[in-house]
């Protein structure tokens, strides 16, 4: 009988022993499964990840910091009348100027030697939507990093209301203008201004007799004409223009929105609130050197704004 029961002890333990080595086994394998050992270190080969580690944060779409910029617009983005009557003077312009008066948004963003080097100024005098494709095919030849937009004020500013660009030709010209920059340079940022408050122009310099006086050699009629006349005829034809001017800036914002590399400026040249001291003293309608200089303050502002 102590024969017998020794040998049924020790079926017992190998028994019990092979039990104890299936659950080891069995539980590393789930351990494993689950992507961590038993004091939560790595997790399985292959997986790319550690336990508590961050993932890593995406590559943000947008750089606060491009090192070249090119400039398309009308006479806005070329200094018209800031320095001299009746004459360009891109040294002051918002965008790409070297003034130290203004600190255009290319010095800004890429210093003085910088934006000598690396930024160029394609706007033309005069120019209206139509023109864009044009002026963003020669610009995309230098691939800039960030183009920047202005115009529009000149579809507005017509001989007539009925004269004034259709909003349709509008976006269509603009769309054709984005298509041209991302045919080429896929990848370039836009920052696009917003049309400035053209009847806001008309208050402020239907205040000196002089601007009056100039508006009268033809400087946008369909807006400056008969400064004083205040009756239904001319307060009609200034809802009208400054409805047009709104109208463009929509279609700014929305053709800008569709694209992932632009960048709007929610409206901030439209509502900025400029006096007198922002104008031309030659034609109390261009910004003046002052008026250049908040223009460069509100583009760099957009630009290097942090978005979610």
């Amino acid at each position: 009988m102590c024969g017998e029961a020794t040998e049924l002890d020790r079926a017992t333990l190998r028994r019990r022993r092979r039990s104890r080595t299936v659950l080891v086994v069995v539980t590393a394998a789930v351990l494993g499964t689950a992507g961590c050992d038993a004091v939560g270190g790595a997790a399985a080969p292959g997986t790319g990840v550690q336990q508590g580690e961050p993932s890593p944060s995406p590559t943000p779409v947008w750089d606060t910091s491009p090192s070249s910029v090119a400039a398309v617009g009308d006479s806005i983005t070329t200094g018209f009348d800031a320095c001299a009557v009746l004459t360009d003077c891109p040294e002051v312009s918002w965008a790409t100027g070297s003034s130290d008066e203004v600190d255009s948004l290319a010095v800004r963003l890429l210093g003085k030697a910088g934006a000598a080097e690396r930024s160029w100024n394609h706007a033309v005098t005069g120019a209206r939507m139509a023109d864009l494709p044009g002026q963003m095919a020669r610009a995309v030849r230098r691939a800039p990093q960030l183009v920047t937009v202005m115009v529009g004020a000149n579809d507005a500013c017509r001989d007539t209301v009925a004269a004034m660009t259709p909003v349709a030709d509008f976006r269509a010209d603009f769309q054709e203008a984005m298509n041209t920059l991302r045919k080429a340079l896929p990848k370039a940022q836009v920052y696009v201004a917003s049309v400035p408050n053209l009847k806001r122009l008309w208050s402020q310099g239907r205040t000196n007799a002089l601007g009056k006086q100039v508006w009268k050699l033809g400087i946008c009629p369909s807006m400056l004409g008969d400064a004083d006349a205040l009756d239904a005829a001319a307060t009609l034809r200034r809802a009208t223009v400054q409805k047009r001017v709104e109208d463009y800036n929509e279609v700014l914002k929305e053709v800008c929105a569709a694209d992932l590399r632009c960048r709007h400026d929610d409206g901030a040249v439209y509502e900025y609130r400029f006096g007198t001291g922002q104008l031309s003293r030659w034609d109390w309608f261009h910004p003046s050197i002052d008026g250049q200089a908040r223009l460069a303050e509100i583009a760099h502002r957009k630009v290097t704004e942090k978005r979610p």
